[in-house]
């Protein structure tokens, strides 16, 4: 009796795991889902912003008009008495690949802001949102577009996500999502902006070729932390571009840690650098071209030069043979402390056990963010937008692998933003560098801006801004202030802070 009762029972088990693996292995039947719209207020200076926010994902069909993916977005617009026509349009995203907008949404762009120090740094949980006196509502309405893969947003299947994880796969993935949310919200008329992030000015600028060859036309293109050819950023055999390209972010960090000689600490920043981007792009390059054949004389008085501006020791710069990797650079400089400094942001810094490692275990930087930003959107979709879902928000998208870079390592969409203003010579591009960037330098920007293919009239159509922080230069404080009142000036509107 008993053997029935536990074979009865072991039976019960086992169509219960089949049963519950089944369900795991159903593919989800997506529906053109009705997004949730909330109402909202917010006070900047003199000025009541009353907006609505619309968060729900839109379908990306197949040619059979089967949905093959959902992309979600948060769409913020200001009730005004301004003509929708007249009313600019931003749609935001930041990079990774596979991050999700979470970034610049809760950082800098949105309604409600995350509260760090000042600095940046991480407080201490719990976290809290603030509102957001630095929104950008007052000059636009904004998209926030998570990229299948993270946020909210999925393909139907793994084996269809791999069609928009990759450059041109992403590309025109997000200009589909743009057409249809021009259509579905009747903005075709309105000024259209885009604003990236990271990977996502590779994306904006992929976007922008796109798009204007399919009638869409933006009037202005933000791109903040810049890169658009990888192979100014990217270390790998035989590609000496990206060491000379960090040197001025590497002399920028060891002037915040107070790490050069006395005479060069004493200098401003801004008369500091351009003294290194002249040496970097001069006699650092032609070192570097070198290779082996230096002379011995030569290679030490160039490590010695390379040494004074980084704030690493002669030694040390030879034994990397004059090229410093930039995770190296992380954990040399201030090894004696037994400290790290961030890629993301290199005036944030970290303590770790393993003092003798060529590298640091983790991002400094990374890890004051991503606590406070994760808990913070999930919360606030809840929450305050009334999006309710038991779906995992990918704030870095763990989902997107195996990323299709087209021309291989070295990814470059610098030709579509020189294809877009050649057919659109109104598009204007505001560049924002953060100088303490050790992921898309602000050197790398420059060099890159410098090397599209562009008529030199419109060489002006292209502005550059630096600030005092990092990658996310607006997580410090004053930092953000000035980005937004560049941002202003670059929209032309009306300041949300006057009456």
């Amino acid at each position: 009796m008993a053997e029935n009762d536990d074979a009865a029972k072991a039976e019960a088990e086992a169509a219960k795991a089949k049963a519950e693996k089944a369900k795991a292995d159903e593919k989800p039947v997506f529906t053109d889902e009705k997004p949730v719209e909330t109402s909202h207020e917010l006070q900047v200076g003199n000025r009541t912003l009353r907006y609505k926010a619309t968060a729900g994902r839109l379908p990306i069909k197949n040619a059979k008009g089967e949905i093959d993916a959902q992309v979600f977005c948060v769409y913020y617009a200001l009730e005004s008495a301004t003509p929708v026509e007249e009313r600019p349009l931003t749609f935001a995203f930041n990079g990774g690949p596979g991050s999700a907008s979470v970034w610049l949404h809760l950082g800098a762009l949105g309604p409600r802001r995350v509260l760090l120090n000042d600095d940046g740094s991480l407080p201490a949980p719990p976290y809290k949102l603030v509102p957001n006196d630095q929104t950008w509502l007052g000059e636009t309405d904004l998209v926030f577009i998570d990229p299948v893969g993270t946020g909210y947003s999925r393909a139907k299947d793994d084996e269809t996500a791999k069609k928009y994880f990759g450059v041109e796969g992403d590309i025109e993935c997000l200009a589909e999502f743009i057409r249809l949310f021009l259509t579905r919200n009747n903005r075709w008329a309105s000024p259209l902006y885009l604003a990236g992030e990271s990977y996502g000015t590779t994306r904006g600028a992929g976007l922008a070729g796109y798009l204007v060859e399919r009638g869409i036309a933006f009037t202005g293109l933000i791109l903040i932390s810049t890169v658009l050819g990888f192979q100014a950023i990217r270390f790998r055999a035989g590609n000496d571009l990206p060491f000379a390209l960090f040197l001025p972010t590497y002399a920028a960090t060891a002037h915040y840690h107070g790490r050069l000689a006395p005479e060069l600490q004493e200098r401003a920043l801004p008369d500091l650098l351009k003294e290194v981007r002249e040496f970097a792009l001069g006699d650092y390059t032609l070192a570097l071209m070198q290779g082996n054949r230096m002379h011995h004389d030569s290679r030490a008085a160039m490590a010695a030069r390379i040494a004074r501006y980084t704030g690493l020791s002669e030694k040390y710069v030879e034994q990397c043979e004059l090229r410093i990797e930039h995770w190296r650079f992380c954990k040399e400089l201030l090894r004696d402390e037994g400290r790290i400094v961030g890629r993301l942001d290199s005036r944030l810094t970290a303590r770790e056990g393993d003092n003798a490692a060529e590298g640091p275990d983790f991002d400094a930087s990374n890890a004051a963010i991503r606590p406070p930003f994760t808990t913070s959107i999930n919360d606030y979709l809840r929450r305050s937008l009334g999006y309710e879902t038991d779906q995992p928000y990918e704030v870095s998208g763990s989902t997107v692998k195996d990323w299709k870079w087209e021309n291989g390592s070295f990814t470059d969409t610098g030709a579509a933003l020189a294809s877009a203003l050649a057919k659109n010579p109104h598009l204007r591009v505001l560049v924002t560098c953060g100088y303490f960037d050790l992921a898309t330098p602000f050197a790398s920007a420059e060099y890159t801006a410098a090397h599209l293919p562009i008529d030199p009239g419109l060489r002006q159509n292209i502005e550059f801004t630096y600030y005092p922080a990092g990658h996310m230069m607006y997580i410090e404080a004053e930092s953000l202030k000035r980005f937004t009142a560049d941002v202003r000036v670059f929209y032309g509107g009306v300041d949300p802070t006057s009456g």
